[in-house]
């Protein structure tokens, strides 16, 4: 699709796979301010994007505007040394003049308060966005604003350190804060104070394996990315003076070990989790260690897997004609947000612009880009900590990760059917395929279906993970809860174990505890009838009938209006054990399941695989869960 604003040509010789250089993030940057900027306020405070407003309210959008368009001028400016050829640091300025005048008041321009996250707190999120920006671009404003603006931008902040945030990565919002202030010489006890209970907070939100819980329990998603690792490694670099723990900087070196084979060879970042409309600040935390040298990565891998992800979006409708970023995808997908997502708020994507902070004679950006993990080789990896498998094909370069370890619910909270959440509930996620909207038949789902009511997966329970060569597992089981009726069934679990190989995913359930007359529903990938796509589901166990029933998603998904399902069904009661093949693949006519799998035994609970052709042996234990896999290519 057309983009709305010039880019440079293409440079095939420097970046042949994405065509992208340094050149055309600068003037990405300076099209999306420049059509963000057309719906300002007279006084530049407020950037008022036309849209459905966030629960927040107008006035916050309008902040959210202002706020998440100055990171990317800001990164914009700094990268270049203070060059500022649109003078979008003076917009800015004039902004900060006018919002922080009275703030609170019902005008053209104020600015509202900041308040505890329950009480319309989003500006605490904004108030670090613009505290970030001011301390990017110190030099070129923060020092020439007035003396009497500079004070109340200050006291403005400073509600950041003096309310609540909500109980996730928000308490690095007045981290970033009480940091930007502390660099311009106004740190003090309350600073300090902020700044001591995120790292204490952020500490015991660490899990391993570079991957941080985004608060108090289980949920891991692109937040790592664009929050939990940004904010502190790019507070230690810019202030460089070693204050900051060095841990931070090996964590995230350690999360991009992985992180990096989330990004598929047309530059998609998996679709999952929540904020999806950030779209290509997932490649923020790749860019970011590449600028700080924390990472395994070489730069020209890097800066294929950043420009790569910038252009998936920028070719696929993710700007509208007036060149704004929509709520959505690729272009707007309403089943597909959150209640506090409001017209500015993709703009959060600005945090992929962090890749500006490498000068231009950097090796991020004088490399000759190098093939993405997705590209080089058929690849299986497994996450332990956040109990992820990650399962990855050169040949249609798709990424599939198969969650057996995030929830996002919370220690406190219940497991309400009610709150079910597509974007973390769901067995598997794709590069390629997003999850089907609520009311819909769920994808890639297990469900137990009792009086006539399905079950939703709420809280997850890893059971562990690993991987060999070519081949990988991860574990978990659940409670099954119902919307109506009785909330759970006394004793019902289901035991969930996922091993990939290949395009090939094999999928065994065990259901304990289920009522007579019990059944259990099993689903595969939600494509459309227009994709190149196949998705495919086979029953080797426990299933009425080995061939899939399919079912339709009338709302779609972020890649389709219209998918369809494959289902499988079978009954239970007590202790079953039940296993099917799938496979989603961009490959031309895929070889049938069946013809995966030699034969499948089944015995008090353990099942066994044998692979076609004799490629390998699966053997999968419950009580505790044990995978073991051995192939004539390798054993173990």
């Amino acid at each position: 699709m057309s983009i709305p604003f010039a880019l440079p040509a293409d440079d095939r010789a420097l970046s042949p796979r994405t065509g992208y250089t340094r050149g055309h993030w600068e003037a990405v940057a300076d099209g999306l301010l420049g059509a963000a900027w057309r719906w300002s306020t007279p006084g530049g405070a407020l950037l008022d994007l036309p849209g459905r407003p966030s629960r927040s309210g107008v006035r916050s959008d309008g902040l959210e505007g202002y706020a998440r368009t100055f990171l990317a001028a800001a990164f914009r400016t700094r990268g270049a040394d203070g060059h500022d050829p649109h003078h979008w640091l003076e917009r800015y300025a004039g902004g900060l003049a006018a919002g922080t005048l009275t703030p609170g008041r019902d005008d053209t321009e104020s600015w509202p308060p900041i308040l505890d996250f329950d009480v319309r707190g989003q500006p605490m999120v904004e108030a670090a966005s613009v505290a970030l920006g001011l301390r990017l671009t110190a030099p070129w404003l923060w020092e020439r604003l007035d003396p009497g603006v500079r004070d109340r931008t200050e006291e403005w902040l400073r509600g950041a350190l003096r309310h609540t945030p909500a109980p996730n990565n928000w308490y690095l919002f007045p981290y970033t804060v009480a940091g930007s202030l502390e660099s311009v010489g106004r740190g003090d006890a309350e600073t300090a104070a902020a700044r001591r209970r995120a790292a204490e907070l952020l500490e015991s939100w660490y899990r391993g394996d570079g991957w941080y819980a985004d608060g108090d329990g289980r949920a891991f998603d692109h937040y790592n990315g664009w929050a939990l690792h940004l904010y502190p490694v790019l507070d230690a670099h810019l202030a460089g003076d070693g204050r900051a723990p060095a841990h931070h900087g090996a964590r995230l070196r350690t999360h991009l070990e992985g992180y990096a084979l989330m990004f598929a060879v047309d530059g998609a970042p998996l679709y999952f989790g929540r904020s999806l409309t950030y779209r290509f600040a997932a490649s923020a935390a790749v860019s970011l260690g590449a600028v700080t040298g924390n990472t395994p990565l070489t730069p020209g891998v890097s800066r294929r897997i950043a420009s790569g992800s910038l252009r998936h979006f920028l070719d696929r409708g993710a700007l509208t004609g007036d060149g704004l970023l929509s709520l959505g995808w690729h272009g707007p997908h309403e089943a597909g947000l959150q209640s506090y997502s409001g017209p500015a708020s993709p703009y959060w994507a600005s945090k992929a612009f962090v890749a500006l902070l490498a000068p231009a004679g950097h090796a991020f950006w004088t490399a000759r880009e190098e093939a993405a993990p997705a590209e080089q080789a058929d690849r299986v990896l497994a996450l332990p900590a956040p109990g992820l498998l990650l399962q990855s094909t050169r040949a249609d370069g798709i990424v599939r990760l198969h969650n057996h370890g995030s929830d996002h619910v919370r220690p406190h909270e219940g497991e309400s059917a009610a709150e079910d959440d597509p974007h973390y509930g769901r067995h598997a996620y794709s590069t390629r395929t997003g999850p089907t909207a609520p009311g819909n038949t769920a994808d890639n789902h297990v469900s137990v279906e009792t009086g006539g009511r399905r079950s939703a997966r709420r809280r997850i329970h890893p059971l562990g993970a690993g991987h060999g060569d070519g081949w990988g597992w991860a574990a978990s089981w659940h409670r099954p809860v119902f919307a109506a009726g009785p909330p759970m069934v006394p004793g019902l679990r289901v035991e969930s174990v996922t091993v990939a190989r290949g395009r090939h995913e094999l999928r065994v359930h065990r259901v304990v505890g289920a009522p007579a007359g019990t059944r259990l529903t099993c689903t595969g990938w939600a494509v459309g009838p227009g994709e190149s796509l196949t998705s495919a589901l086979y029953g080797l166990h426990g299933w009425e009938d080995q061939a899939p029933d399919l079912v339709s998603a009338p709302q779609g998904t972020a890649w389709t209006p219209w998918a369809r399902i494959p289902r499988l069904g079978g009954r239970c009661g007590g202790t079953t054990v039940h296993v099917a093949l799938a496979s989603l693949t961009a490959e031309p006519s895929p070889a049938p399941l069946p013809e995966a799998v030699e034969e499948v035994l089944v015995d008090d609970g353990a099942v066994e695989v044998v692979w076609a052709r004799g490629t390998g042996r699966t053997r999968i234990t419950f009580d505790p869960v044990d995978v073991r896999h051995s192939s004539p290519a390798a054993g173990g």
